[in-house]
């Protein structure tokens, strides 16, 4: 992946996202999640070895992002609001290779660096749900078919289960300390319709193409995990 400086929305240079930056982000996932908790993760084989990618994974809790960074089989860019990076975590979470965006604003500078992510033949992390919730892919947005289908993109779903189920005692943010949490990822699909068009009619019709799936995937998951 290049690093091409660009202009930021404050005049700042923006470097681009890192293949590098985001191995060593999936390094430090590895032991953190692995160290705090016990992550039972299916279907890994099935994400891609190779080319375009993009992880759509259900949204409840916080660790579900840093979870999937860290027992993904490749590295991940994760779409991420901007709110976080906030303090020592902007130039933490930019150098491991994370995309901040603005989601009430139509982030230009965010979209065109996530499909250069996809341009690279890397994998970018989106929740399609757009903020956390039920992590029950109930109310899709339209961003994830416009980056599957400019991005040329296979879509993988994955489904986090168990991180809301109990709070610890010690820190009430976040689960039970060596509670296992599941991460179960399902089969790449496309999500357009192989014409190649990009019409709203076309988008519109991935984003719902895009829900059966997700949906199909967690009704799965949970019977797979009992959970």
């Amino acid at each position: 992946m290049r690093r091409d400086p660009r202009r930021g929305e404050a005049g700042g240079e923006v470097t681009e996202p890192s293949e590098r930056g985001a191995e060593i982000g999936r390094r430090i996932g590895v032991g953190l999640m692995y160290g705090f908790w016990k992550p039972r993760v299916l279907g890994a084989w099935k994400v891609p070895a190779t080319g375009p990618v993009i992880l759509a994974v259900n949204h409840s809790h916080n660790i579900d992002g840093p979870m999937v960074m860290g027992v993904a089989p490749r590295p991940t860019h994760f779409l991420i609001k901007k709110e976080a990076f906030i303090g020592p975590l902007d130039p933490f979470l930019t150098g491991i290779g994370q995309l901040k965006i603005d989601r009430d604003t139509t982030d230009r500078g965010a979209i065109t660096r996530a499909l250069d992510v996809l341009a690279g033949g890397g994998v970018l992390g989106i929740f399609p749900e757009g903020t956390r919730g039920e992590g029950d892919f109930a109310s899709l947005r339209a961003g994830l078919a416009y980056f599957a289908l400019r991005g040329n993109a296979q879509v993988v779903p994955v489904a986090v289960l168990g991180s809301t189920e109990r709070r610890s005692r010690l820190v009430k943010a976040v689960p039970p300390l060596r509670s296992r949490v599941d991460v179960v990822f399902g089969a790449p699909f496309a999500a357009g319709d192989g014409s190649g068009r990009r019409t709203r009619t076309v988008l519109d019709q991935a984003t719902e193409r895009i829900q059966q799936q997700l949906t199909a995937h967690l009704e799965n998951a949970r019977r797979l995990t009992g959970r």
